[in-house]
């Protein structure tokens, strides 16, 4: 597509599995978007904990979904015997890409709960928000969630602990939920050919926008250009602590956007 006035050259560093929606939309729009993954999204070895705790379903008062992934990949483990009739457990999403997800995965809509789309934030404090007055004691809930294979260390000064899923855990043992967690798959760096560490060295100086959906996508930038001067970069993140990440890395700009199309959008026409 021809490049319109104002259009912007886009890095999605998302996995490669929901890149091609992000890539598709923003080409619509008139800019240069392509696909960078800084996260390989690979199954985990032991399956038995997710078909263990699909064999107990009905126990749960809640299964919470960190993300799309973890949708997919634990609702890969289903039960063929498996129906939502006269089945209470309700399931929570933090966004909008993993209640779609869920909506894929064959959950009725009544039994999801998520941020409305018309909030400021998609996260587990404003997911906290919608539940919280529904929360009963005692009666536990599942936290389906990835785990990340290699370093996870940023630069020195990044503080990015202690939120997400471990603070929607503490909210919930707080009010004497006990919280229970299964790991569905599993983030990996990406192994990136010359080619493509040329093309991302060059977009840290050339005025492209990198958009970051996680912290961990930084940790592998990092780990893949380790020598890389940011301080020319910009970049759009889906959340202010992924921002702190970007920053503590060296970013000269960032912008924090809704992981939603049009928020994306009015950022980057405040970068052009």
């Amino acid at each position: 597509m021809k490049r319109t006035a104002g259009a912007v050259r886009v890095l999605i560093t998302r996995p490669a599995s929901d890149a091609p929606v992000w890539v598709a939309a923003l080409k619509n729009a008139g800019h240069d978007a392509q696909a960078l993954a800084l996260i390989d999204i690979a199954p985990v070895p032991d399956v038995k904990p997710m078909d263990q705790a699909w064999s107990c379903w009905r126990q749960w008062q809640a299964v919470m979904f960190v993300s799309a992934p973890a949708v997919r990949y634990f609702f890969a483990r289903q039960p063929e015997r498996h129906v939502w009739r006269d089945v209470h457990t309700r399931c929570w999403a933090t966004g909008p890409g993993t209640r779609k997800a869920l909506l894929k995965a064959g959950v009725p809509p009544e039994l999801m709960d998520s941020p409305s789309d018309q909030v400021g934030q998609f996260d587990s404090e404003a997911l906290w928000q919608e539940v919280h007055a529904r929360v009963a004691p005692r009666l536990p809930v599942l936290i389906v969630r990835g785990r990340d294979a290699g370093p996870q260390v940023l630069a020195p000064d990044a503080d990015v602990t202690g939120f997400g899923r471990d603070w929607l855990a503490q909210q919930l043992q707080s009010v004497e939920v006990p919280v229970h967690f299964v790991v569905a798959y599993q983030r990996q760096a990406p192994t990136w050919t010359v080619a493509q560490c040329r093309e991302a060295a060059l977009a840290a100086t050339d005025g492209s926008v990198w958009c970051f959906s996680s912290s961990q996508a930084l940790v592998h930038l990092q780990l893949n250009l380790p020598a890389q001067d940011w301080s020319r970069a910009r970049c759009i993140v889906t959340h202010a602590r992924i921002g702190q990440a970007a920053q503590a890395l060296g970013f000269a700009q960032v912008r924090v956007a809704r992981p939603v199309l049009a928020d994306v959008l009015a950022s980057l026409e405040s970068l052009a």
